[in-house]
């Protein structure tokens, strides 16, 4: 449909979801797929042409979790050059608080969903150590 003479950064959204209660909690997936196979990292993926970013974000969320949101909002874009080692990667994050802990299942390319204490993460994939703490502070 376009070509453009000049290369172009993908754009990606990630999703930050997140359960205050007297455990904080927070929801990762584990990647199916390189780079980062069988890290954890938050959900999310690449925008579709035909989407706006949060639809993007509740589809990638849906589609990895099983958990469906009506609504997120928009937290902080990530632009670091080498934050994915494929390619030059943006990433919108968006966010949304839960009151519990819902069921969840990975599916798609994500291995498993599982939800994790705040204070208790797994080494992550990308840079979602440095959103989460962004997030968290």
């Amino acid at each position: 449909m376009y070509s453009y003479k000049y290369p172009r950064a993908a754009l990606t959204v990630d999703a930050i979801v997140f359960v205050k209660s007297e455990i904080a909690s927070v929801l990762l997936i584990e990647r199916g797929r390189e780079p980062f196979k069988n890290k954890w990292a938050l959900p999310g993926g690449f925008v579709d042409m035909d989407e706006t970013l949060e639809k993007a974000c509740i589809r990638e969320l849906e589609e990895e979790t099983g958990l469906h949101v009506k609504k997120m909002q928009q937290f902080r874009t990530y632009d670091a050059i080498d934050r994915d080692p494929r390619h030059r990667t943006i990433s919108v994050v968006y966010s949304v608080e839960l009151e519990e802990v819902k069921p969840v299942k990975g599916s798609d390319d994500a291995a498993q969903a599982k939800w994790f204490p705040i204070d208790e993460l797994p080494e992550l994939a990308f840079d979602h150590s440095d959103i989460l703490y962004d997030f968290f502070k």
